[in-house]
C-alpha cells in the first residue's frame, strides 16, 4: 500500500470502535502514542510502520515492542502534541517531518492508561537520534505484513473476571503483543473493508 492509497483509506472511511473492549473501571493516566509510516525502502512506494524495542532495564514493560510515545505532559498542548514530542525525545524523529493524518480510537491498558494513536507520515529520511535509556531498538515492518490476516493471532484471557483478548503479530525476530498488536489490529480493520483475521 503506497502513501496514497493509505491515505485516501484512511480518511474517506468512517472510524470504526476499537476491536478492544476493555474499559479501565478508575481514572486513567493520558497518554498518546505516533504510529510513524515511512518508505519501506528509498526506492519503494510501498509503506512500513516504524516500531521501538524498550531497553531492558526500563521499569515498565521492558524489551516490550511497542511505539514511540508516553503520558501527556502539562507543556503538551494536545495530544498530537505529547505524540509528536515522545517521538523526538525517544527516537529523534522530528516533528516537522511529521504529516499528522488522523487517529484511532482510544485504548485503556490494564495498567490505567488511556492511550491515544496518532497517525504520521514520516516526510523524507528518517535521521534519528536513539535515546538508549529509553529505546534498545528501533525498527520497521512492511505495512502489508499486518494486513495479512495469517499473520494475526488473539487469545482470550481474563482479568478480573473480564473476559478480552490479547494480539500477536509476530515479525522475524520480534514479538509484537499487546497493546501495540491491538492497536494495529484497529488500524488494519480500519482500512480494511474486512477487518483482516482480527
Amino acid at each position: 500500500m503506497d502513501k496514497q492509497d493509505f491515505v485516501q483509506r484512511f480518511q474517506y472511511q468512517s472510524l470504526e470502535p476499537s476491536t478492544h473492549r476493555f474499559k479501565f473501571p478508575r481514572a486513567v493516566k493520558e497518554s498518546a502514542v505516533l504510529i510513524p509510516l515511512c518508505q519501506t525502502t528509498p526506492d519503494s512506494n510501498e509503506l512500513s510502520i516504524v516500531l521501538t524495542k524498550r531497553a531492558s532495564h526500563l521499569k515498565h514493560h521492558p524489551g516490550q515492542v511497542s511505539f514511540p510515545g508516553g503520558k501527556v505532559e502539562e507543556s503538551d498542548q494536545s495530544k498530537v502534541d505529547t505524540a509528536l514530542r515522545e517521538a523526538e525525545e525517544e527516537i529523534g524523529l522530528a516533528r516537522q517531518q511529521i504529516n499528522v493524518i488522523g487517529q484511532l480510537r482510544d485504548y485503556h491498558t490494564i495498567t490505567g492508561f488511556n492511550i491515544t494513536p496518532i497517525i504520521g507520515l514520516v516526510e523524507g529520511a528518517m535521521a534519528l537520534n536513539i535515546d538508549h535509556n529509553e529505546v534498545a531498538e528501533v525498527f520497521t515492518v512492511p505495512l502489508k505484513h499486518f494486513i495479512d490476516g495469517k499473520n494475526h493471532t488473539k487469545l482470550a484471557t481474563y482479568h478480573r473476571g473480564f473476559k478480552h483478548f490479547v494480539h500477536f503479530m509476530p515479525y522475524q525476530k520480534h514479538q509484537i503483543w499487546g497493546a501495540t498488536a491491538a492497536i494495529i489490529a484497529d488500524l488494519v480493520a480500519h482500512l480494511s473493508p474486512e477487518p483482516a483475521g482480527v
